[in-house]
């Protein structure tokens, strides 16, 4: 593996940002500060040196798997395309969050087991270092022994509980037709799947208990998605879940707040200036404090570009911006050895050219000690007894 050597900048220590270099080897931060040079070195004079971005929640690979309605790609096709488009938007560590749903198509069995198997198999080529997220869809009752052996074999790395079930009523036509057509029925297929599917709701409970007291047992972070009140935040945290992805009301936010859970929101809710479906204003529920967490969700810029808004809007500094998308789910998701740039962490890296306000543009990363993205190789310079050499 290259040593390289990060030439100036200023760099993310702790909560403050300070000039300095930083020396990277074998894939981890070995000095901070060190004056001697060596391996490829990178001139980030001018730049923000900050940890890589973690998300925890992102599904936006489901457009490079289905670009449009009914039109499929190669699931290895769209993983690679996918991990270009994450690392070019500073993301370092990347949870897929893939949704084994009751519904066929798109979100159903096949193409869970193909997306698993793929992020396995695809891991060591991939930049960005790739998990795998799994949204079980608590209806999805006939998936609950397939996913017990998931979790006994180490093949979870998160587990979120999603309910939109409710979601498919006629109070939804918006969403019903969508799904209706991810899920290549006719409108009347559907609605007979939805009628079989309730039909067995008084068993969710139990599967979802079963569920997260296998995903305690082998140690994966479990999440609930979309809690509506908080008495269901209460029910999932007796459970062992820690956190709460989404809550769509501030009183939920405050009873999760309240217990110490993590709290993720959408950054896209954040650039956009609210919620795509009217629910909660994420910058809102930063600015109370409410909200530990940012994920892609489903745009893989707005972490980047969220963490900057919020600077600019007056609601955080950067530090405290930037450990939403770095320090803190990387915590969330026990990954201790990433989120913050220290000696003997992981070399997660981005380097940010941030002259254009709202607009941070990102020059390199680093992933895992590795230079996987350079937009400008006039910075690219050779450090140490590599120069030596080269000057002979």
């Amino acid at each position: 593996m290259t040593n390289i050597f990060i030439d100036g900048g200023r760099t993310l220590l702790g909560h403050e940002l300070v000039e300095t270099s930083l020396q990277i080897y074998g894939g981890s931060i070995a000095a901070i500060g060190h004056d001697h040079a060596h391996g490829l070195g990178v001139d980030a004079g001018g730049l923000l040196v900050l940890p890589g971005i973690v998300d925890l929640h992102g599904d936006a690979f489901e457009r490079q798997l289905m670009p449009r309605p009914g039109v499929d790609f190669p699931v290895d096709v769209a993983l690679i395309d996918s991990d270009r488009q994450a690392i070019a938007n500073g993301i370092t560590t990347v949870f897929h969050g893939t949704t084994w749903s009751w519904e066929p198509g798109l979100r159903g069995a096949e193409n869970a087991r193909l997306l698993l198997q793929a992020i396995e198999t695809l891991r060591p080529q991939l930049a960005a270092d790739t998990r795998f997220h799994l949204r079980q869809e608590t209806y999805n009752l006939d998936a609950e022994t397939e996913i017990l052996q998931w979790l006994a074999d180490g093949r979870i790395d998160l587990l979120a509980f999603n309910d939109h079930m409710d979601l498919t009523g006629i109070f939804k036509p918006a969403k019903r037709a969508r799904m209706v057509e991810r899920s290549g029925l006719s409108s009347e297929a559907f609605g007979l799947l939805v009628e079989r599917v309730l039909s067995r709701a008084d068993a969710v409970p139990a599967s979802i208990a079963r569920l997260a007291q296998a995903a305690k047992a082998a140690k994966v972070p479990t999440l609930s998605h979309d809690d509506m009140t908080p008495d269901m935040r209460s029910d999932f945290r007796t459970l062992g879940v820690a956190i709460a992805e989404f809550p769509i009301n501030e009183e939920t936010a405050v009873a999760a707040a309240d217990a110490g859970d993590f709290i993720v929101f959408g950054a896209p809710n954040v650039v956009r200036g609210g919620s795509h479906t009217g629910w909660t204003r994420a910058s809102d529920m930063i600015a109370k404090g409410l909200c530990s967490i940012l994920a892609s969700d489903y745009y893989y810029p707005a972490q980047l570009l969220a963490a900057f808004r919020l600077v600019a809007d007056g609601i955080l500094p950067l530090p405290q911006a930037w450990a939403l998308i770095s320090a803190n789910p990387a915590a969330a998701a026990g990954l201790t050895d990433r989120g913050v740039i220290a000696e003997g962490r992981r070399a997660d890296l981005v380097l940010i050219d941030d002259s254009v306000a709202l607009r941070p543009r990102i020059v390199a990363v680093v992933a895992n000690g590795r230079l996987v993205h350079l937009t400008d190789a006039g910075r690219l310079l050779q450090a140490g007894p590599a120069r030596a050499l080269a000057a002979e």
